[in-house]
């Protein structure tokens, strides 16, 4: 009950903006109201609930996040926005005449959502006052294209403990025996020994190091000659096949440099910010 009863300005919302989006089959004359009721909430008339007026500021946020969520600013999207706001402020009002804003859990969750809207404000603040340049976000692909090397590969590997379980693997397959069925049966690895062993294709990058120089040196269709030692235990690999590696253009990604550019600064501004801050346990 509590979870519907908070979600249920949400449903308010999606029950608004749904009839808003019907309504734009209407009649001329549905369409005229829809108008008027547009001009009331963009500023040619003030909405007055109960003697409260809603103020444009939140008539204008609401735009915006409309706005960024891709719904075009029409009739309909004005008159059910305004619908939306007046809902709310009854709502809110009848709330407050309960005296649940006293409740301290109510209480506790609009300090948390006050929080979160600073959080974001001041996140957005960052942003603007360090924006990433174009230069900065070729400079970052090109580190990355670089690191990625000139080739991919599809890569086969059992993943063991010991050094000398590897090295039987490895006597076994030069016998003849099924590298995927000992794959099943041995490695380690949950994420690839119920395929026997497939890594798929991918740039020797996202292997860690003696694993990716194991990759690039090694002969295709061959076993490893010896087993490859890393953090996670000793591989025997396969390498099945070689092919050239064609990475995404700049233009592709630039967006999700962008966004990790953002999220590196965001993290250091709060790293920052904690060692900065007096921290207590009492």
């Amino acid at each position: 009950m509590q979870r519907t009863l908070r979600n249920l300005a949400v449903a308010l919302v999606a029950g608004t903006f749904a009839f808003a989006a019907g309504a734009q089959d209407k009649a001329e004359k549905a369409s005229r109201k829809s108008e008027s009721a547009a001009k009331k909430s963009s500023g040619g008339g003030k909405v007055v609930v109960n003697g409260v007026t809603i103020p444009q500021s939140r008539i204008d946020a609401m735009n915006k996040e409309l706005t960024a969520q891709g719904q075009p600013d029409n009739a309909e999207r004005q008159a059910a926005v305004r619908e939306e706001l007046i809902n709310r402020e009854v709502l809110a009002q009848a709330a407050l005449k309960r005296g649940l804003d006293k409740n301290s859990d109510v209480a506790a969750q609009m300090e948390m959502a006050r929080q979160a809207v600073l959080v974001r404000a001041l996140f957005e603040a960052e942003m603007k006052a360090s924006p990433l340049s174009e230069a900065d976000l070729q400079k970052q692909y090109d580190t990355f294209k670089g690191s990625m090397g000139s080739n991919e590969y599809k890569v086969r590997h059992i993943l063991v403990d010991k050094e000398d379980e590897a090295k039987q693997i490895i006597a076994d397959v030069n016998k003849g025996g099924d590298f995927a069925k000992l794959a099943k049966e041995k490695s380690k690895d949950p994420g690839s020994k119920d395929n026997g062993g497939d890594l798929d294709w991918g740039p020797s990058a996202r292997y860690v190091k003696p694993f990716a120089d194991a990759v690039q040196a090694q002969a295709k269709g061959k076993v490893s000659a010896a087993p490859v030692k890393s953090d996670f235990g000793y591989h025997v690999i396969i390498v099945d096949d070689v092919r050239p590696l064609k990475v995404p253009e700049y233009a592709e990604m630039k967006e999700q440099f962008r966004q990790r550019a953002q999220q590196q600064m965001v993290q250091k501004m709060v790293m920052d910010l904690r060692q900065k801050a007096k921290i207590e346990d009492r």
